[in-house]
């Protein structure tokens, strides 16, 4: 049954991302973006969008955020060699819980790159919204992982569409706080990051209400600390007026949603209490503001019931209302003993009174009042190369008018002198173009300097 205006859709997906193992016992299991990817095309969801197998990232795209020394570490490791680099690990953070396994890189380009490209179709016109399930890494730093995290795709997404946008809004509804994108836009008004997530002896321990950015970028870092056991209908009664709040006031011109799935009921590493119809909501309120939307992934460590909400989430943003009986699929059996297409909340407390609700809200709200309403990119930067050469063109434009004017040119004869040169003009051949099947490839991931 059909929701609402069907939006135009990219998805992107590689079927090699579930042959990545972190190792026993840990909890993060790409093999989760496999058994979503299945319920997608079992479900006929493919229908309504376009599939892309995204290039993956390289180490020259990864440095357009992270050190040179980092990325060039985290192509180098394995799990045979990871015994030269003592040192190495050490600084940068890889060990237990983000540890070397084998094709570490390789995966990361492929998060990185699903993300990257996302965004330059967005950039483009050529989607509506973009979507990235094997993104959405949203701890990993500048030089260092964290959480899971080597890579962070979603501070290089940010930045493909800050090329084309002056304002972009990141929300993300994971458990965790979104520490690694808010540290990477902290002193900048181009991007406002609003993080939903537990606050108070969890992980990363950062996320604090006080937390609102510095310099240019003072109240433009939006935290929403909650407790335990949150249920669907006190999220919905923070999330939605927030995010209206936020909208309003800065007037995003795309935004980035990260749909971490271990804020539902009975995630192995989480202590909300979401449904999976609850976490959609979210979605389905951001869809609604119609901006040019990359939706991407992020954490969440019971399998089953993240590729139940990212399946279902998928339908929401192609308009296709999907269940709740599941079809047969390659990993069916993961989804018993009831086999349906839902998650269903607990009986745990919750923690998150009205009055505290309301409390974070009220500051939240005000500390958006301290903002600057839709601010502007400044002529430097960006916008500044674009007056130059307007001014230069002008100038040029001038003094050919005062030439032909002075001298009595013909201006007819003096134009058509101009193409019948007989010198020959070089084009780019084909070993420039993208290699991907689409002949309207949105690739366009070249170096840039990003005016933040």
């Amino acid at each position: 049954m059909s929701l609402e205006q069907k939006k135009r859709v990219c998805y992107f997906y590689d079927a090699n991302v579930g042959n990545y193992h972190y190792g026993p016992g840990h909890p993060m299991k790409p093999h989760r973006i496999r058994m979503c990817h299945g319920l997608v095309m079992n479900y006929g969801l493919y229908k309504k969008m376009e599939i892309y197998r995204a290039k993956p990232a390289n180490k020259w795209e990864m440095t357009q955020f992270h050190t040179d020394d980092y990325i060039d570490f985290l192509s180098r490791v394995t799990p045979e060699n990871m015994e030269q680099y003592p040192k190495e690990q050490a600084k940068f953070n890889v060990g237990d819980d983000c540890p070397v396994f084998e094709g570490l890189f390789e995966y990361c380009g492929l998060s990185a790159g699903g993300s990257m490209e996302g965004a330059a179709r967005l950039n483009r016109g050529l989607c509506d919204i973009a979507i990235n399930w094997a993104g959405g890494l949203h701890h990993a730093k500048k030089a260092e992982a964290s959480g899971f995290c080597y890579v962070n795709d979603i501070v290089l997404g940010i930045l493909e569409l800050l090329r084309y946008y002056a304002r972009v809004l990141y929300i993300d509804i994971d458990v965790h706080h979104g520490d690694g994108v808010e540290e990477a836009f902290y002193t900048t008004d181009r991007v406002m990051t609003v993080s939903f997530h537990k606050y108070g002896e969890f992980f990363p321990g950062t996320g604090e209400l006080k937390d609102v950015g510095a310099g240019r970028g003072k109240y433009y870092s939006v935290n929403f600390p909650l407790r335990d056991g949150i249920d669907d209908e006190s999220y919905k009664s923070v999330f939605e007026p927030t995010i209206e709040k936020v909208v309003e006031w800065y007037q995003p011109s795309a935004i980035v949603l990260q749909c971490g799935g271990d804020s539902l009921s009975g995630d192995k590493l989480g202590c909300f209490n979401l449904s999976m119809k609850g976490h959609a909501n979210c979605v389905e309120f951001v869809k609604k503001f119609n901006y040019p939307t990359l939706v991407l992934g992020g954490g969440g460590y019971t399998m089953r019931n993240v590729a139940r909400a990212w399946a279902y989430e998928t339908g929401v943003v192609v308009g296709e209302d999907i269940g709740p009986d599941m079809p047969y699929n390659d990993y069916y059996e993961y989804f018993g003993p009831d086999y349906k297409l839902d998650v269903r909340p607990s009986n745990m407390e919750n923690m998150n009174t009205s009055d505290y609700l309301e409390k974070i809200k009220v500051q939240v709200f005000e500390n958006l009042s301290r903002t600057m309403f839709a601010p502007s990119v400044q002529m430097q930067g960006m916008y500044a190369c674009s007056f130059l050469f307007v001014c230069v063109l002008y100038v040029c434009a001038r003094t050919l008018f005062l030439r032909v004017k002075k001298n009595g040119i013909n201006i007819i004869s003096l134009f058509f002198s101009f193409h019948h040169d007989d010198s020959i003009i070089e084009v780019p051949g084909d070993q420039y173009a993208s290699d991907d099947e689409d002949e309207e490839d949105a690739d366009d991931r070249y170096p840039r300097k990003y005016y933040l």
